[in-house]
């Protein structure tokens, strides 16, 4: 995406916010939002708040988080937002230590970590709420190749070393009159703790579990290829290695300019990636019960059409027990991000919006920050 590109989303998704977040309505009473009042004014139910808040975390929503903060910030005077792509791992982490009022991740908290989140929030939970979707790319650079179809199982057999050269009769199979180079296979991962390897370990374990027989997690267990940090890392590193392969996010992809595989889905069908896509594929995941929204996902279903690669982006928050300053604020911007006009806003990033059913119970959850 070029910067023209960029700035007409972001002049979008400023004026789609104006029109819901009159910060400058007739009611002008700026209240002190370091007392832990309600912000000062409301229109279209979303109200601007002043103060400052951190976040901190998942690089792969971070352009919908600077798409976001500035929408936000341009309409709502007194508002500072900061938010940090330091990985998904460095971001729990931050928030368990109370560095961040709010953490990115693109995994859920596991048990232990739920636990030490919770103790955080006094008086209240920590909560996992889904808020950014969007496929994970195979990007690739191969000279002359504009077209590429990767199986589950050759994706899996390219990360765990079993193929090790770009015309393999495995990939060849998949690729009819595709001239494949004979070079060996430069493939690229994270090397940071990161969600998006979380949930690319998890497509390749349940999409191709006979050839991938390593641990998920968002650090990288498999032995061979070459480590990257960040999104920006691997996009970087894939543009400027002849014949490599990596991970990332849609944005990153289109950002670059970089071309992506079509994966193949449990429909026998190869897929190009596409926000369309993706989001088909995640309308099968369940959501959990309660006030913790988790996703869990499942590659096997054979739906049509459906990218199979796939994350959704959380954002770990207390209920209650964020600072007084910080509340306000945090709601609002939750409340802004979650709506039609947030989600909206990032569609022409490389994101799905969330699916509808997904989206009334996020925003049921971050109504009752407080």
């Amino acid at each position: 995406m070029n910067l023209g590109k960029r700035q007409i989303v972001a002049g979008l998704a400023a004026a789609a916010l104006l029109s819901l977040a009159a910060c400058g309505s007739d009611d002008n009473s700026d209240t002190d939002t370091t007392t832990g009042a309600a912000p000062s004014t409301a229109a279209g139910g979303i109200d601007c708040a002043k103060g400052s808040i951190t976040g901190s975390g998942s690089s792969a929503q971070k352009n919908a988080m600077d798409e976001w903060v500035s929408a936000y910030q341009d309409e709502c005077d007194g508002a500072t937002i900061n938010y940090q792509g330091s990985g998904s791992s460095t971001g729990r982490q931050q928030f368990i230590d109370k560095q961040v009022t709010f953490a990115g991740s693109d995994s859920a908290l596991k048990d232990a970590q739920k636990t030490a989140a919770d103790a955080r929030c006094t008086g209240g939970a920590a909560v996992d709420i889904p808020m950014v979707v969007g496929p994970i790319a195979l990007i690739y650079n191969l000279d002359g190749v504009d077209k590429l179809n990767l199986s589950a199982s050759n994706v899996a057999k390219i990360y765990s070393g079993a193929i090790t050269k770009w015309n393999d009769p495995a990939i060849v199979a998949d690729n009819d009159g595709v001239s494949l180079p004979d070079a060996p296979i430069q493939s690229i991962h994270r090397s940071d703790g990161s969600g998006t390897t979380d949930n690319f370990t998890k497509f390749l374990k349940g999409a191709a579990a006979a050839d991938w027989t390593f641990e998920g997690g968002s650090d990288w267990t498999a032995p061979g290829g070459q480590g990257a940090k960040g999104s920006d890392g691997v996009t970087s590193t894939v543009k400027s290695t002849p014949n490599a392969i990596g991970y990332v996010e849609l944005s990153y992809a289109e950002n670059a300019s970089l071309p992506t595989a079509l994966i193949g889905n449990a429909a026998d069908e190869f897929v190009e990636v596409s926000t369309d896509a993706a989001s088909i594929g995640i309308s099968s995941a369940k959501v959990a019960e309660g006030d913790d929204l988790k996703l869990t996902f499942d590659y096997t279903t054979a739906t049509k059409g459906a990218y199979p690669i796939y994350l959704a982006t959380y954002e770990i928050a207390c209920t209650t027990g964020t600072p007084a300053d910080q509340a306000p604020l945090l709601k609002s911007f939750l409340t802004y991000i979650s709506s039609e006009a947030g989600q909206s806003a990032i569609a022409d990033l490389g994101y799905a919006p969330l699916p509808d059913t997904i989206a009334a119970k996020v925003r049921g959850v971050v109504a009752k920050i407080a």
